[in-house]
């Protein structure tokens, strides 16, 4: 069993998801975000009175006030295979306000793997379906030319996001083409 509730965000209305005892959080997506929902294996449930919720939004309104609340204050559990939960730890250790590359990640998880190198593609898969945005800052990553592509939750809310954080954003830019967009 899983539990939602939603939350009115300056970038849009946010859906969290809770486990069934409502002790980790295993879902955050902004309304229309592509894979809305697309982890969790059965219907949700909306409560909202679940106190995880309660500090969730308390984080997320913090977040937005330009506080930066860490991750740890929150018990996660994003629900995937082995390779995504190793880019979503990844993702984790990005700081506030600062950006990667899908390339970087490919790198650390390759060391992780014990491998010599590890497909970009494959990472941008992995970021790409991150379960709980904005939390695990997905937002942070870019394309290895300064592109920002391939946030599921829109390129105009990347760029909200990256700018509340105080990214410098003078060698990013939104591409005009792509499949990522």
């Amino acid at each position: 069993m899983y539990y939602s509730t939603t939350y009115p965000s300056p970038v849009g209305t946010i859906t969290l998801a809770c486990d069934g005892d409502g002790k980790n959080l295993v879902g955050l997506w902004l309304e229309g975000q592509k894979y809305h929902g697309g982890t969790i294996p059965e219907v949700m449930i909306e409560k909202n009175d679940i106190p995880l919720f309660g500090t969730a939004k308390k984080w997320l309104a913090r977040y937005f006030a330009g506080e930066r609340p860490d991750i740890s204050e929150l018990s996660l559990a994003p629900i995937g295979g082995e390779f995504r939960q190793g880019v979503w730890n990844i993702l984790c250790e990005i700081p506030y306000g600062e950006v990667i590359t899908y390339g970087d990640i490919a790198k650390k998880m390759a060391a992780k793997r014990g491998k010599e190198s590890m497909s970009s593609q494959a990472v941008g898969g992995a970021v790409g379906h991150n379960p709980i945005s904005i939390i695990i800052p997905c937002h942070r990553v870019v394309g290895s030319n300064g592109s920002l592509t391939g946030y599921s939750g829109g390129v105009k809310t990347k760029i909200r996001l990256l700018e509340l954080e105080g990214v410098d954003m003078s060698n990013l830019f939104v591409p005009t083409k792509g499949t990522a967009l």
